[in-house]
């Protein structure tokens, strides 16, 4: 029930499929510490779309074209990840924590001339943009977390169950190169382990060419060892203490582990003042399996 590719038959559920970012301008952008890999496209308020692991930006591809009718959409490879550069890693994993990806967030948003702006993240993108609300809570206007709870809670509520369905948290944690070295054998495999009739064609062909590279592999390792150390220290020093200021919206995979383990939005009412949110129909890649139910509550939220 609780696994990362349970709901992939919901993704039959959207409506017809179209190209990807049709009309969007793709770009590099130096944002200081890296250069982003960007698609940007669409007018009206800014809309940031941040993607989860194991993927790339494309994952936002079933809905980008119909966000972008009523927004400014801008969607970049977090650094690492799909054509974004990679950092040099440090011994406190600094460089791959969400806190470093949150200050790229928010220079990608002043170099497209925004300097307040909505934001929507998914699992890891999710975790950027509430480290972004915590860190920068002056840029917000609204946010949007897809199928997570803060990064300190879940390692706090880890069980049995956590241990044998997001075993990857743990693995990926450990110290290079062991986790690189298991996965390089074949990547495709280990990440998405023969799922692919859920994603959108050409989005899963760009996971599959850029995991090809050493360099992405490896920075999904320097995430997660971030998240079990660096990331784990930066929400404990929050709790409690900052809040986050703006209007959050939760969404969440009723079929994925979110709707089997937790009480979603109490845990959020934690962190922030101002928190809706409901389960999609969907396991844990919401934009991807339901599109139709993704849209329609972003823009409820957003416009």
């Amino acid at each position: 029930m609780a696994d990362l590719f349970a709901g992939a038959a919901a993704a039959d559920q959207a409506g017809p499929k179209q190209m990807a970012f049709e009309g969007f301008n793709l770009s590099r952008v130096d944002v200081g510490e890296a250069t982003l890999r960007v698609r940007h496209g669409g007018s009206g308020p800014p809309l940031l779309l941040l993607h989860g692991y194991p993927e790339t930006h494309m994952m936002w591809s079933r809905v980008a074209d119909d966000l972008a009718r009523d927004f400014t959409v801008i969607a970049p490879d977090l650094r690492g990840y799909g054509e974004s550069t990679a950092p040099a890693t440090t011994p406190d994993h600094e460089t791959y924590s969400k806190r470093a990806m949150a200050r790229d967030a928010v220079a990608l948003m002043r170099h497209f001339g925004f300097d307040r702006f909505n934001l929507a993240g998914h699992d890891r993108g999710g975790r950027v943009a509430y480290r972004l609300a915590l860190d920068h809570p002056d840029v917000l206007l609204k946010l949007s977390i897809l199928d997570i709870i803060p990064t300190a809670d879940v390692w706090k509520r880890t069980n049995k169950a956590f241990a044998l369905a997001y075993w990857h948290w743990s693995f990926l944690a450990q110290a290079h190169p062991f986790p690189e070295t298991v996965i390089g054998a074949d990547p495709e495999y280990f990440l998405f382990r023969g799922s692919r009739g859920m994603f959108d064609p050409a989005a899963y062909a760009d996971y599959v060419r850029c995991l090809a590279n050493p360099a992405m592999v490896h920075a999904i390792c320097e995430d997660y060892r971030a998240g079990a150390s660096y990331d784990v220290a930066a929400d404990e020093a929050d709790r409690g203490k900052t809040r986050i200021k703006v209007p959050v919206q939760v969404l969440w995979g009723s079929k994925g582990a979110l709707a089997a383990w937790y009480d979603v939005l109490a845990i959020w009412r934690d962190w922030a003042d101002d928190v809706q949110g409901q389960a999609i129909e969907s396991g844990h890649f919401i934009p991807e399996e339901n599109p139709a139910e993704t849209l329609k509550a972003l823009r409820a939220f957003f416009l």
